[in-house]
Order: C-alpha cells, then structure tokens, then sequence
C-alpha cells in the first residue's frame, strides 16, 4: 500500500471518528436548546464559518467567485449535508451511535455501489462486483447485529 493511500485511510477514518463524536454533541446540544434541527443547524452554520475563514486564510478565496458559473447542480451538496447532520442528531439518541452509524453507512455504501458503477459526476467507474455486493451485505449484518 502507498503511503498517499495509507495516509488518506487514516484522515478519513480521523474524520470518521470525528463525526461519531459530532454526533453525540449535536443530539446532547439538541437535547440542551429544545431542538435537534437548530441543534444540527448551529453546527452547520458553525461548520461553514470554520471552512470559509481556513479558506481565506489558505489563500483560495477566490474560488468563491466561480460558484455562480457552476452548474447548479453541484450546488445541493450542502444540502445533503445539512440532512446528514439533523439525521445523524435525530437518531442517535433513539438508536445509540453504533446502530445509528451502521444504518448511515449502509446506506452510503449502496449508494456508493450505484455511484461508483455509473461514474457520476465525470468519476471513475468500478464494477460492481460479488465482493463490494458482500461489504455491502457485511454491513447490513453488522447493522441487524447492532440492534439485537
């Protein structure tokens, strides 16, 4: 394995682990202000603020001024993730982060099957193959397991 791909895993699985923590404050801020979706919508905003500011200060504000010439849409990521984030809030406190998580990444692994299969967005296409249908299957255990 290279060391760019083992970097990458253990980013992204930082950022998994921080998004479970996420996760709990959000529902526990939710629990505290009456509110899980101001509780995910204080997050979000909070979320936007952080990136803008690293943004300007990494020197790439400029690319702000492309967005209205973008094709519109790829602008809804945001709002797929403003639902992540009120869902996430939502559902921890009745399924417990583990099983709450096992549904949210089942459901990013279908999709990411489809995804990948089609090549949206200009990506690269990767067959869908018996072993990413068995990860796929792997993780819907994992989530009946989680809820037993």
């Amino acid at each position: 394995m290279s060391p760019t791909v083992l970097i990458s895993l253990c980013v992204v699985a930082a950022a998994g682990a921080a998004v479970a923590v996420q996760s709990m404050v959000n529902a526990a801020l939710g629990r505290e202000i009456g509110s899980v979706l101001a509780a995910a919508a204080f997050s979000f905003g909070l979320g936007f603020v952080v990136l803008a500011a690293v943004t300007l200060l990494l020197g790439e504000g400029a690319s702000f001024t492309r967005l209205p010439s973008v094709r519109i849409h790829l602008l809804i990521g945001g709002i797929f993730g403003a639902f992540f984030v009120w869902a996430i809030a939502w559902g921890v406190p009745t399924l417990g982060v583990v099983s709450a998580f096992a549904a949210l990444i089942l459901g990013q692994m279908i999709a990411a099957l489809l995804l990948d299969a089609s090549g949206a967005f200009g990506l690269a296409t990767y067959e869908i193959t018996w072993q990413r249908v068995a990860s796929v299957a792997m993780v819907a255990g994992g989530m009946v397991l989680s809820r037993l």
